[in-house]
């Protein structure tokens, strides 16, 4: 079995990978939090790495608070170019292939069409713009590498927009949630499925890759969904981002096409409110126990 270091393994997608590789059997596989896979820091993955000697490393580790980021440039330039770009000269010197996660906020998404991955990107804040300068770093380093952009990532670990709506919409009358962004939600144990699923395939199609559920959805009906799926009983607002300004603007439309994923691993990808139900009947076991 192929030894795995998985950095930011402690987040929500690393959380996420460790309950499937526990489900198949896996064995050989090292989550590391922050400290012991701090991904700034080359004398630590220098002896990570002669340590390890790893086959597979998954990238994990992000500075994914997109508004905060307006204002720590600095650091989320850090951790997510250069980050990133530590982890593609180890895996290089150390013979060791890379998937690197990223996201649909490299793109402007100001028109209504599915993106995919030879699209021009160009993002409008800074975490999609350190993100994608992330990409171009492991390219450039190495060729060996599998990049995974996914889009409004959440499950029953950590902070997440689902959970966020379920505590809200029990403590709350009424709620306004935007409406005139549109995506694709991604169900965090779907794409760590996928993931490993790319990596038991031994399938050396490198590249940059679209992953997140099937289907187009806002902000509104995310939402929407969710309390009705949940059984939660809330006044529910349409509003328009102009309503609710943020720091970072988002895309408009950031809905991703999954063909060539899909056609290059083999993959069913489930739509994104079948899987919206799986999520919430676990998040409802976890809170009855």
């Amino acid at each position: 079995m192929k030894k795995i270091l998985v950095f930011g393994g402690l987040g929500q997608l690393g959380q996420c990978i460790d309950k499937i590789s526990s489900r198949r059997g896996y064995n050989s596989i090292l989550f590391l939090d922050e400290i012991e896979g701090n991904i700034l820091d080359v004398d630590c993955l220098s002896a990570l790495f002669a340590k390890e000697n790893p086959d597979f490393v998954i990238n994990c580790a992000a500075y994914t608070a997109v508004d905060k980021a307006e204002d720590d440039m600095d650091l989320c330039e850090q951790i997510n170019k250069a980050g990133a770009g530590n982890l593609a000269r180890f895996c290089k010197e150390f013979k060791a292939k890379l998937l690197h996660v990223s996201t649909d906020f490299v793109f402007e998404g100001n028109l209504p069409k599915l993106l995919n991955e030879e699209d021009i990107t160009n993002p409008i804040n800074v975490y999609g713009k350190t993100k994608l300068e992330g990409e171009l770093e492991v390219s450039k380093l190495f060729d060996q590498y599998f990049i995974l952009r996914t889009s409004w990532l959440y499950s029953e670990f950590a902070n997440n927009f689902v959970k966020t709506m379920r505590k809200l919409g029990r403590e709350r009358d009424q709620l306004g949630v935007i409406v005139d962004q549109v995506g694709t939600p991604t169900y965090a144990i779907d794409l760590a499925e996928a993931i490993l699923d790319i990596i038991e395939s031994e399938n050396l199609a490198y590249g940059t890759y679209h992953y997140s559920n099937e289907g187009v959805t806002s902000w509104y009906d995310f939402a929407k969904a969710i309390f009705d799926i949940s059984e939660i009983t809330v006044e529910l607002n349409p509003i328009p981002s102009s309503a609710y300004p943020t720091k970072a603007v988002r895309p408009a439309f950031s809905v991703m096409d999954k063909a060539k994923i899909k056609k290059t691993f083999d993959l069913e990808i489930p739509n994104w409110r079948d899987s919206l139900v799986k999520c919430i009947q676990e998040l409802n076991l976890m809170e009855n126990k």
